[in-house]
């Protein structure tokens, strides 16, 4: 949807598709543009268009902190558009030094951005009245530390004076320069780590002897790492192995117990063995004592029956 000043509105489109190109847009701010006071601004005015804001920068290795900022540039009023200038590779190149992602990478990355309306190209290292103008802009967002670069203390510092400077706030450990550091101080990790994923010593900018260190660490550590999973499959062996021992065990105290409980049973002083035993030795005494015979009629010429006892 175009409001009567020509912009895009709708936050739904930015979450469907890019953010268009100022130089690829047919929305032009036809409207007068009259020029607000921050105050106005914040209250909701004017009811026909939304409130301009640009915010510019070089936004290489788009990160969080780059994503933070634009939001705050976005949500600083309730009715907003915001315009996100990025620096060409030339002009960062001069005043600021190399970047890691080339100007298309960079443009692209804000283009899908979810705070970003619309993507100028090209954008100016200092804002010109001009520029302003053009881009109908009502103000520009950035942090408030002055900004010195181009033989200037402060690129920002006529806007300031204009009353169109609005300042976001920066996020604390994240920074393009802090990425960069940390790439830089594990180099051998990552070289490494592309080697192995098969990149070439030459893509990677690697010499032959580095390029052999870097394979035969690679072979190091997956010994490194046979050797752990071989420890650790030995440690859980021995824990199997502990831990069916301790079942025998403990299976052979539960049976041996019992059998010692059915040997006294069996055999102890109160046991059933000895009763039987005695029971037996009655019984023989009691057949020997029937079984008894007459001594022999005439041999001593007596009648009478004799025991043997």
């Amino acid at each position: 949807m175009i409001s009567k000043s020509g912009d895009i509105e709708g936050s739904s489109r930015t979450l469907t598709a890019p953010a268009p190109f100022a130089d690829e847009t047919s929305c032009q701010c036809q409207a007068p543009h009259e020029k607000l006071t921050i105050a106005q601004a914040r209250l909701g005015t004017p009811v026909d268009r939304p409130v301009r804001v640009y915010a510019d920068g070089i936004f290489d290795l788009f990160h969080a902190g780059h994503a933070r900022a634009l939001m705050q540039a976005k949500t600083l009023f309730p009715n907003s558009y915001l315009l996100v200038g990025v620096c060409s590779d030339d002009l960062t190149h001069k005043f600021k030094g190399f970047t890691v992602m080339n100007e298309t990478e960079r443009y692209e990355a804000l283009r899908h951005c979810r705070y970003v309306d619309e993507v100028i190209r090209d954008a100016p290292w200092t804002l010109t009245p001009e520029f302003l103008e053009k881009h109908k802009i009502d103000f520009v967002a950035h942090d408030d530390i002055p900004y010195s670069s181009a033989g200037s203390d402060d690129v920002y510092k006529h806007i300031k004076e204009a009353g169109m400077f609005v300042p976001t706030q920066r996020t604390e450990g994240i920074s393009t320069s802090d990425i960069i550091t940390r790439i830089v101080r594990d180099y051998d990790v990552y070289a490494r780590r592309n080697l192995q994923r098969g990149y070439t010593a030459k893509e990677l900018n690697v010499s032959f002897i580095n390029e052999k260190k870097y394979r035969f660490q690679n072979q190091v550590d997956k010994m490194k790492e046979k050797v752990k999973n071989v420890e650790e499959k030995s440690k859980e062996f021995v824990y199997k192995v502990e831990e069916k021992s301790h079942d025998l065990i403990q299976k052979w105290e539960e049976k041996s117990r019992e059998f010692i409980g059915n040997f006294l049973e069996l055999f102890g002083p109160d046991g059933a063995w000895p009763s039987i035993t005695c029971d037996s030795t009655a019984s023989s005494s009691a057949k020997v004592v029937v079984s008894c015979s007459p001594s022999q009629e005439g041999a001593a010429g007596h009648s009478d029956l004799a025991f043997s006892i």
